[in-house]
């Protein structure tokens, strides 16, 4: 198991939808990003969501009529996502995102990796090999839309390192980041209130230090009409289109 699958696993991944917060404000969000995606209904169309969660964009892509294979490591979230669409067109699979051609018969019309999922692969041979993948998975006219964070062009400095995801009256998350040359190290502080004290639990994960042109001159070499731009929570979108 990868040291992010276990950060999950064992850290968090039982808070991760506390962690979003108002449920049916993420969903919306998530249907907005796919209206500025441009992506329409569609009574046969298909697609896969790569790191798809609990399905904040395999539920809306469902809604619009695309079958959907929606892939995650940590099976919990995706137990959520079937609990939410029970009526819907989506196969859930417990993998690897990097390993999604083997759950792919033939090819299909979007492929998403969203909310900063593809800086969790382990090395930037993973992301290329992700992206060829992409390439050959998508039919002629398919998109293909990302969303990272850029943690290469402008690195935190000092207490802005620190990060408030989420609180309440139990529970505290925050995040602190820590650059290497090539990756960062996140940090994630969780305190939980238990009766009258607080537990403090501490896990951290590497992620990629992936350059926003990395991904667009890849995109291109494969053959892919390439845009980007700033998406929702300050993440940069990068949005190809197979030729």
């Amino acid at each position: 198991m990868s040291a992010v699958a276990v950060h999950y696993e064992k850290h968090l991944g039982p808070v991760y939808t506390w962690m979003i917060g108002d449920l049916d404000a993420a969903f919306a969000r998530g249907r907005i990003e796919l209206d500025e995606l441009g992506l329409e209904p569609s009574a046969n169309g298909t697609a896969i969501d790569l790191g798809a969660g609990f399905g904040l964009h395999s539920v809306p892509l469902a809604e619009r009529g695309y079958a959907v294979t929606a892939i995650d490591s940590y099976k919990p979230l995706l137990d959520e996502l079937r609990l939410r669409s029970p009526s819907l067109p989506i196969d859930a699979v417990v993998g690897e995102i990097s390993a999604f051609r083997s759950y792919v018969q033939r090819p299909v019309d979007v492929i998403l990796c969203m909310g900063d999922t593809l800086t969790h692969l382990p090395d930037f041979v993973d992301v290329d090999s992700l992206l060829d993948g992409v390439a050959d998975a998508l039919k002629s006219g398919g998109v293909f839309a990302t969303t990272f964070r850029d943690y290469a062009s402008k690195p935190l400095q000092g207490d802005d390192r620190f990060i408030p995801v989420r609180s309440d009256e139990n529970r505290i998350l925050t995040c602190f980041l820590e650059y290497r040359a090539d990756r960062v190290t996140v940090h994630d502080l969780l305190h939980e209130r238990e009766k009258d004290r607080w537990r403090q639990r501490v896990s951290s994960y590497l992620k990629l230090r992936l350059h926003p042109q990395r991904v667009i001159e890849r995109l291109t070499k494969l053959g892919f009409a390439v845009r980007f731009d700033t998406g929702m929570s300050g993440m940069i979108r990068v949005v190809g289109t197979r030729f």
